[in-house]
């Protein structure tokens, strides 16, 4: 699946859980921020979980988002000149970074070097198992000391993403939540199933939302330098069968 808008630099996304109608909405989203000299190409991950929201699920997305990456390559003789892993949680990120031989980021690392611009943020996201998740993640991204609190919705972002207008009232409800209880700047919008939630809300509110998916087709641009170490033979091998 590709969005052809010029073809002198191309964006590969990485969508690691299986759910295909995510993996189109977040190209889409990234193909309308995109600037025209951009092609955008989308892969969905051939297995892990439909949608992201626990450890387990998001150990397995890191390889996922790795294999989707391996197979791309096999199967195209010119690479991508960017990648974003489309998960808030970034899977396999530094693992890419070595690998691949273009600018890599995920939503995260993406949407806090966006909010840093700003000064100090807050994240929203849903699902409440990402609370702990990305307290373990944030002290490996850069500008992780911007932010001041992390707040979920009980909804989880496959529910945000299979009916955003009923989602928008309980995330206006925490964004406005957020406002009164932390001196921020800004607020992400953290995950692939908010895409699009941002530019819904900002009108009624006064803090600054930022997109996490928006944000990426800006910043991986601006990402640090991979290493290009290329795919390791063992990484598309079939899983051997149980004699």
């Amino acid at each position: 699946m590709s969005h052809k808008r010029g073809r002198q630099r191309r964006l590969l996304v990485i969508n690691p859980n299986t759910t295909s109608s995510i993996t189109e909405r977040v190209q889409q989203a990234i193909h309308a921020e995109s600037p025209p000299d951009v092609w955008t190409e989308a892969v969905t991950a051939r297995f892990g979980a439909p949608y992201i929201g626990d450890p387990c699920g998001y150990a397995v997305a890191a390889h996922a988002t790795l294999e989707s990456w391996a197979r791309y390559s096999s199967q195209h003789t010119l690479g991508p000149d960017g990648i974003v892993i489309a998960c808030f949680g970034d899977p396999g990120l530094l693992a890419l970074r070595e690998l691949a031989n273009c600018p890599v980021t995920g939503l995260a690392e993406a949407a806090l070097a966006q909010a840093a611009d700003f000064g100090r943020c807050a994240i929203l996201t849903g699902g409440q198992a990402w609370k702990p998740m990305l307290e373990r993640l944030l002290p490996d991204l850069a500008h992780a000391d911007r932010v001041c609190g992390i707040e979920t919705v009980e909804l989880s972002g496959a529910q945000i993403h299979a009916d955003p207008q009923a989602a928008e009232a309980v995330l206006l409800q925490a964004c406005r939540r957020i406002e009164q209880r932390w001196p921020v700047d800004s607020l992400i919008l953290g995950g692939a199933g908010l895409a699009g939630m941002a530019a819904r809300l900002q009108d009624r509110l006064q803090l600054k939302l930022i997109d996490s998916v928006a944000a990426a087709a800006h910043q991986v641009w601006l990402a640090p330098p991979s290493l290009g170490r290329g795919a390791p033979p063992w990484l598309l091998q079939p899983s051997p069968r149980n004699s």
